[in-house]
């Protein structure tokens, strides 16, 4: 089978032939790509959304200003604690501030004082506001003599004001057992009762043991 060759014909190379070195105008390209039409709906609604910023600098002047009125109001309501002596005056304490009792209240002892208050356990039956006696009183010392009782002071009393019903905080009980895949998780919180003592009376008639300074030797 015979082949026929044929002339390569080859075309002259062009060179483009540019000066150096080149303006910068002609240097810089810049293609703008096109843009999809729901783009250009979005970034018009997000400019017309944008505040100015005239208007954000206004508005955050003012929150910062609110927030500095809202400190000094918080610091002025925050009062400096009264002493305790002005604090037992205010509750009515007068020339009983410099008493205080020793009281049982279900199996636990308490030492009490005129205008303060003590957390006990849950008195049943006993609502807010409500005025209680507290009959078993174990001891009463004033300044220069002190009432003890065998077991109780007799006829001595301590009132009181029952100003909350409420629940400590919460404890976890935690039980565990080893290699017995065994732990149990509880929460308990036991109920208490605040209660405002507001004097102490009737250890007057019992006999008293003078309270003797101590003389350092």
């Amino acid at each position: 089978m015979a082949t026929a060759t044929l002339p390569l014909r080859l075309l002259p190379s062009k060179t483009l032939a540019l000066p150096l070195p080149l303006p910068a105008s002609r240097c810089s390209l810049s293609v703008a790509a096109p843009v999809p039409r729901r783009w250009r709906r979005l970034l018009a609604s997000a400019e017309e959304a944008a505040p100015a910023p005239v208007e954000a600098e206004a508005e955050a002047a003012v929150e910062e200003v609110e927030e500095e009125e809202v400190v000094e109001e918080v610091e002025e309501e925050a009062a400096v604690p009264e002493p305790v002596e002005a604090q037992l005056a205010a509750a009515g304490a007068g020339k009983d501030a410099d008493i205080f009792a020793v009281v049982m209240i279900g199996s636990r002892q308490y030492i009490v004082m005129p205008g303060r208050y003590i957390y006990t356990q849950r008195l049943k039956g006993a609502n807010v506001n409500d005025e209680i006696i507290l009959n078993k009183v174990l001891l009463v010392s004033t300044r220069d003599k002190a009432y003890i009782g065998m077991p109780v002071v007799t006829n001595a009393a301590v009132h009181a004001v029952v100003e909350e019903q409420g629940r400590d905080d919460k404890v976890i009980v935690f039980k565990f057992k080893k290699k017995k895949k065994y732990q149990r998780k509880l929460g308990h919180r036991q109920p208490n009762t605040r209660l405002r003592i507001t004097g102490i009376s009737g250890y007057e008639d019992f006999p008293a043991d003078p309270i003797l300074e101590y003389v350092p030797a």
